[in-house]
Parts: C-alpha cells; structure tokens; sequence
C-alpha cells in the first residue's frame, strides 16, 4: 500500500474520531471540542500511539498532518475573524488591554516563582512563566461559536485582547531569549520586534483602507468556480504568513485579522458557508485530534508533581489575572470571570514559544513535555469551564453555529 493511501486512512480514522468524539461530548452536555480533544488524547502515545502503527509510522504521514492541523487553526481564526463585531471590539479596547495586560505579568511572575522553587535555574524559570503567559483563542473561539457567545461582549474582548496578549508575548519571549546566557544573539532585540508588529499592523491597516469589499466584489464576479472562497482563503494564508515572517507573532493572529477585514465586507455571509463546509468537515477536526496526537503524558517522568503544580498555576493565574484586568477596565463580575476563562487557553501560541525556548537551549526536554501538558490541560479545561459561567446566557444578534 502506498504512503498516500496509508495517509487517507489516518485522515479517515482521525475525522471519524473527531466526530464521534464530539457528539458523545454534546450528549452530556459539554462543547463538541472537548470530545474532540479527548479523542485525540485516546488516539494519541498516551493511549493508543496511533501514530507509532506501522502503517502510520512514516514521517511524511506525520508531516502532512501536522500541516493540515496548521491549516485548521488558520482557517478557524479566519471565521472567528468573520464572526466578529469590529465596533463592539472598539468598545471594548480599554477591557481587552488591560485585561491582557493582568493575563500576562501574574502568569509569568507565578510561573519564575514556582519554577525557582522546584529548583530551576534563573532563566529557565523566567522561561517558563513566558510559556504560562501565552493565550490562544482557536479553541475559546470554538466554544464560543458553539455557545452563540462569539460576538457577545466578552467575546468580542477576548478576541481583542488576544491580539494584545500575541504583541505582550513577543516582547516577554524576546526579553528572556535575549538575555539567556545560551541564548540567542540571531533572535529579534526588542525594539526590532516592535518594528516588526507595527509594521505588520500597518500593513493591515493599509489592506483594509484600500479596499477588501472591492476586491471581493471583482473575486465574485470571476468567471471561475469559488472565485470568492479562493480569494478568502489567499488573504487569509497570506495575512497568516505575514503575521510570523514579518511581524514575529502567530500565524493565526495574522488569519484572524484577514477574518476580521473581511466582517467588514458584503460578501461577509457567503465566505462565512463556503468556509464552514471545508473547515468544520475536515480541517478543523485534524487540528483538535492533532493536539493529542501530538502529546504523551508517559514522557514527564519523576516530573509530575512539577508539572500537575505548573497546570494549576496556569489556569488560576491566566484567570485571575485577566479576570481582573477586564474588572479594572470595566467589566461587571461576572463579564470579568467570562473574560479570564476565556483566555486560559495556551494552545499553539505556548507550544511555538516552547519549540523556540527548547531550540534556544533556554529548556529542556523534560519541561518542553511539561509545557506540552500544561497546554493540553488548559485547552481541555477551556470549554468546560466557558459552558459553565454562559450557562442560561442569552445568545447575542449574531448567531453562532454548533459544528459538531
């Protein structure tokens, strides 16, 4: 049997687990992603070692899915981007910096303050509480779609504030690499990444200014089949590659703001369908399977203890420190608690930000295994905890569909 075929099977066993995953989870209750996360934990080396079959065991299998699940993130934060309200992110700017702003300096204290106390080196630990300051949204983003809450207020300023934790990020990430005495002399200064950030932003402004809705008007009238879903995805893939290779911050802060100038457009509801078709059925399920795939709970070792301290540390301090910040900037309570649930999520963001620390010599291979856990837990801890505190919320304007 070739590579090929042997790979349309692991995609087949992977989609049919999402799925399966998914609907088992919304029988109980709970968001579809997280049947899906647990599935690929199943599938994963903690369980199953799917991946170790020798019919799945070619690096090039490995590889393809790993850049399917790549494309998932980036085509889901693409239809966060759609799904987003630009005018209520406007209002809510002040609650999104500040409460970035708490979601950042408590992790990263918490996290240098336990590390030092297992016993880590100085840089290392400092490292560390960078990882724990990472906050992805592709699975908030999720549960909220499935909840209906997307363009609610808090989810309209955990979108934004994401933006601000990316750029916060890039700055604690460049500080810690920079100083490491092992580190890193090719990694961007500071101010360099500050360029980088304003001029990948301006870049966007520019794009937005100039004209989206035009653009999208002449892809629609192509004499081509898809003309406008293919232009969605160019932007959206460009933007995701711009937002890395020149603006130093995650590929899909780059696919959510594409998403996000495209809101804007008239076309908004028709790229929303045809992405919903190909995302929701193959894409997006790679991704969810792909994040337990890609974790193995056996590899900690003597590290348990550290590693089950450094989960808890990351939800309570992501919480209570976002949490916070959005009170302080004007949320009620219960907003605020909405807000610091919906940014515990480390996902992609903490693993990039690992690979780098580990490629750095900052960290080794037994913390690289630690963060990789502490990511899944808090991913996983996610949706079940934003289905709790939306419960009996009443569902904003805009729908937000459930994909299962």
């Amino acid at each position: 049997m070739t590579g090929a075929a042997d790979l349309f099977l692991l995609l087949a066993v992977i989609i049919a687990a999402s799925k399966t995953g998914g609907s088992l989870a919304a029988r109980i209750g709970q968001p579809a992603v997280f049947g899906e996360l647990a599935m690929g934990i199943i599938l994963g080396p903690t369980v199953l070692g799917l991946q170790s079959w020798p019919v799945f065991a070619a690096p090039a299998i490995h590889e393809t899915v790993a850049a399917l699940a790549q494309l998932g993130m980036i085509f889901l934060m693409f239809l966060a981007g759609l799904e987003t309200d630009l005018a209520a992110m406007l209002r809510v700017g002040l609650v999104a910096v500040v409460g970035a702003v708490g979601g950042v300096i408590l992790p990263v204290l918490a996290g240098y303050w336990v590390s030092r106390t297992f016993g880590y080196g100085l840089y290392e630990s400092w490292f560390i509480g960078v990882v724990l300051a990472a906050t992805s949204v592709s699975i908030t983003a999720q549960t909220l779609i499935e909840l209906g809450q997307l363009r609610s207020l808090e989810g309209t300023a955990i979108l934004a504030a994401a933006v601000v934790d990316d750029v916060l990020g890039l700055l604690a990430l460049a500080a810690v690499v920079a100083m490491a005495p092992s580190g890193s002399g090719a990694e961007p200064g500071i101010w360099v990444g500050l360029v980088r950030v304003a001029a990948f932003f301006g870049a966007v402004a520019l794009v937005g200014w100039v004209g989206v809705e035009r653009v999208a008007h002449l892809a629609l009238r192509l004499p081509v089949r898809e003309g406008l879903f293919a232009f969605g995805a160019v932007v959206a893939l460009f933007f995701a590659w711009l937002a890395e290779a020149w603006g130093g911050v995650a590929a899909i802060t780059g696919s959510y703001v594409a998403g996000v100038l495209f809101s804007q457009s008239s076309h908004r509801h028709q790229l929303e369908e045809r992405f919903h078709a190909v995302s929701y059925g193959f894409l997006v399920p790679v991704f969810f399977i792909s994040v337990g795939l890609d974790a193995d709970a056996r590899a900690i070792g003597d590290g348990w203890i550290f590693g089950i301290t450094i989960a808890v540390v990351a939800i309570l301090t992501k919480f209570l420190g976002a949490g916070l910040g959005a009170k302080i900037g004007g949320f009620q309570w219960l907003q605020a608690w909405r807000f610091g649930i919906g940014m515990i999520s480390r996902g992609e963001v903490a693993l990039i930000v690992a690979n780098i620390g580990l490629a750095a010599g900052v960290i080794g291979a037994s913390v690289f295994t630690i963060m990789v856990l502490m990511t899944l837990v808090t991913t996983l801890a996610t949706p079940v905890l934003l289905r709790l505190v939306f419960r009996g919320a009443g569902i904003p304007g805009a729908s937000g569909r459930a994909p299962v």
